[in-house]
């Protein structure tokens, strides 16, 4: 995989972000594979409303993302009400995110976000526009990448390194369980249990370990009067997914 992205297919733009635009979707569309089969992935025409990419196999749906320097904590995206709409329908797509040098136009990271760790409290609003601006009062929003769990970034490009493509399709496959939490309050227990294990940074724990940020569940749903209860059922959906196995005594280890 040639990890650089070649200027000289842009060199009729003018303007810098059609310029990345270009170089970055005839990237995309050379290199990366579908997460969810492993198939190819081709390009849509341009400018459909949605998504940038998609499978014909599997028919899953991509939108591209690139961000110059670091990815930093969070991503621009598009109007705040629509991407509120998305995820309450089944038009959402899942996300890839370029981030690349702006001086010698090599690939940092690339990675894929998919559509099933898309809640609410991953978006955040912004501002609107102020009254001076071409779009006064237009309101976007941003995705927050530090919310969402180690399992729902699935990089195939990290600092620079590939990562295989047998690897690549056993994290996505790992968390495909999501799509069917069809309810976004529940999907989001099960995507905030994921984020306290994340913060364990070990294989095996207990449940007392995650017990310990009952503090944090309960700032997170208020209404919910019996945490460490929640807590039991969440870990138990995770084992009947085969995301975590059950070692007895109350001990759980990463699949």
């Amino acid at each position: 995989m040639n990890l650089n992205l070649d200027s000289t297919i842009a060199s009729r733009y003018n303007s810098p972000s059609q310029k990345i635009r270009v170089l970055t979707e005839k990237w995309v569309n050379e290199y990366i594979f579908c997460p969810n089969c492993g198939n190819s992935i081709a390009e849509y025409e341009n400018n459909r409303p949605v998504a940038d990419f998609y499978c014909s196999n599997c028919k899953e749906e991509y939108e591209l993302k690139s961000k110059k320097g670091n990815i930093g904590k969070k991503i621009v995206d598009g109007a705040y009400s629509t991407m509120i709409d998305r995820l309450n329908s089944d038009s959402n797509p899942n996300f890839f995110f370029l981030n690349y040098d702006q001086n010698t136009l090599n690939i940092i990271n690339f990675l894929v976000i998919p559509k099933h760790f898309f809640i609410p409290e991953i978006i955040e609003k912004r501002n609107p526009l102020s009254p001076t601006s071409k779009r006064a009062g237009w309101i976007g929003c941003n995705i927050l990448l530090d919310t969402i769990p180690n399992s729902g970034k699935i990089f195939y490009i990290k600092d620079g390194q590939e990562e295989s493509k047998e690897k690549i399709l056993d994290i996505w496959n790992k968390t495909i369980f999501l799509k069917q939490a069809t309810d976004l309050r529940s999907k989001g227990w099960l995507i905030d249990t994921l984020k306290c294990i994340d913060k364990l940074n070990k294989n095996i724990f207990t449940i007392s370990d995650i017990y310990k940020f009952e503090t944090y569940l309960k700032s997170k749903h208020p209404k919910n009067n019996n945490i460490q209860a929640k807590i039991r059922q969440q870990l138990q959906i995770l084992r009947d997914k085969g995301y975590l196995e059950f070692k007895g005594n109350g001990i759980y280890k990463l699949t």
